[in-house]
């Protein structure tokens, strides 16, 4: 059983803006730290960014115009708190305290992203999407429910009747909608608005994806500070991270769908 939500809705956009906002920080600086939070819904958004790097504010409203139009915004920056700031100097170092649990993807979970994927290339709206064995739910805004069971003869659309979906229905918040992004495996903290330092990006998809890899569950502690985690120096985690989230197109694009 899964549930997948795609780029459109609330919380992926508010996610997306956060990437967007990091991508923006890794362009002034190879290894910024920043922490991003954004609240979006009924006309406005709210981003409170507290960085190394310095981000030209301009560029932060463009970014949010660009994922979610136009919009009242409340911008806050500032600078990361010294004595934290001080912790990383030097090194790369674990950025934060956590647990994290990588799981194998189940065939179930990896259709019901093929899906999910491909509805939203036709809609490019707001949707959610559960697979619970042979049973396939499709909440879908702005979509020909015709059309979507001309490809899935025996789906419930729209169990309530048609939605209007996005951000005047619905607010968003960044890492709502982990499940969505991490299936099964779990985390202390969560994957977007961050830098790689953090283990919550970083160690997150370490687990995961040796959970691929070996095909087993993958527990995983750290404390902030740690120079090894799993076994293996910590900077080889950030850049095992960089490689895939640079590979997926970056923060912001990393933040559409997740870890799968």
């Amino acid at each position: 059983m899964i549930e997948k939500v795609n780029p459109a809705h609330p919380d992926k956009i508010a996610d997306r803006i956060a990437g967007a906002i990091v991508d923006l920080a890794y362009q002034t600086e190879e290894n910024p730290k920043i922490a991003v939070e954004v609240l979006i819904g009924h006309g406005k958004c709210h981003a409170i960014i507290e960085t190394t790097a310095f981000i030209d504010r301009e560029e932060i409203a463009k970014a949010i115009g660009r994922i979610a139009g136009m919009l009242d915004l409340e911008i806050d920056v500032v600078r990361q708190d010294k004595l934290l700031a001080k912790n990383q100097e030097g090194k790369i170092r674990c950025g934060d305290n956590g647990i994290f649990m990588g799981m194998p993807l189940t065939k179930e979970q990896l259709e019901l992203s093929r899906i999910a994927r491909m509805l939203y290339s036709s809609f490019e709206a707001d949707g959610k999407y559960i697979l619970d064995g042979d049973r396939l739910i499709i909440c879908q805004s702005h979509a020909s429910s015709d059309l979507i069971r001309r490809l899935f003869p025996d789906v419930v659309i729209n169990p309530l009747g048609d939605w209007t979906g996005g951000t005047d229905v619905d607010t968003g918040a960044v890492n709502r909608k982990l499940g969505s992004d991490m299936a099964d495996s779990v985390t202390g903290g969560g994957l977007h608005g961050k830098d790689l330092s953090k283990a919550d990006v970083s160690v997150n998809i370490h687990a995961f994806l040796k959970a691929q890899h070996t095909g087993e569950p993958v527990e995983i502690s750290c404390a902030i500070g740690d120079e090894f985690v799993d076994g293996i120096p910590y900077e080889k985690i950030v850049e095992e991270a960089r490689e895939f989230i640079w590979s997926v197109g970056g923060f912001e694009k990393f933040a559409e769908w997740g870890l799968f």
